[in-house]
């Protein structure tokens, strides 16, 4: 099989955008529920950091089969 670099380069590109914009979203949802800033920011940096590997790992599967 042969590597394409396209789709991971687009995909890697936009890896930090889905991190800050899953941080953003998970942050606001949070801190409405708990009244101590510092859960609720480690809540959404877990959820950055996922989505970040997530969709990482799925520009690098997508640049590998297509």
């Amino acid at each position: 099989m042969k590597l394409n670099f396209i789709p991971m380069l687009i995909g890697l590109m936009f890896c930090p955008i889905a991190a800050a914009m899953a941080f953003l979203i998970t942050y606001e949802e949070y801190s409405h529920h708990y009244g101590d800033k510092k859960k609720p920011l480690r809540m959404a940096f877990e959820a950055a950091i996922f989505t970040f590997i997530v969709f990482g790992v799925l520009s690098l599967l997508v640049g590998f089969f297509i």
